[in-house]
C-alpha cells in the first residue's frame, strides 16, 4: 500500500504560478509512471501530466508549454510547475503512482 501526499495548492489569479508536490510514503519505482491528475466541478477527471524513466513526459494539450512535471526519485516525490494558469485550471489536483491515488490539492484561479 502506498499513500500519497499532496500539497501547495491555493488560490492565485490568472497569470500567477503554483508549484504542487506529491510524497510517497515508500519507494517509487521511476519506471512506473508518477503524474498528475486534475477534476473540475461538474467534470471527469483528467490527465495533467506524467512522467516515467525513459520516456518523454507527457501533458495535456491544456497545460503543454505552461505546466513542468518532475520527479525526485531519491524522495519518492513528483512535482508540478504551474505557470500561466488560467481560470480553466481551476480543481482538485490529485496526484497518481500505479493504481495509488492521493487525497487531492484544490487549485482555484480567479480575479
Amino acid at each position: 500500500q502506498v499513500q500519497l501526499a499532496e500539497s501547495g495548492g491555493g488560490f492565485v489569479q490568472p497569470g500567477g504560478s503554483l508549484r504542487l508536490s506529491c510524497v510517497a510514503s515508500s519507494t517509487t519505482w521511476s519506471s512506473i509512471p508518477m503524474g498528475w491528475y486534475r477534476q473540475a466541478p461538474g467534470k471527469q477527471r483528467e490527465l495533467v501530466a506524467t512522467l516515467r524513466s525513459g520516456r518523454d513526459p507527457n501533458y495535456a494539450d491544456s497545460v503543454m508549454g505552461r505546466f513542468t512535471i518532475s520527479r525526485d526519485n531519491a524522495r519518492n516525490s513528483a512535482f508540478l510547475e504551474m505557470k500561466s494558469l488560467k481560470p480553466e485550471d481551476t480543481g482538485v489536483y490529485y496526484c497518481k503512482y500505479d493504481r495509488y491515488w492521493g487525497q487531492g490539492t484544490q487549485v482555484t484561479v480567479s480575479s
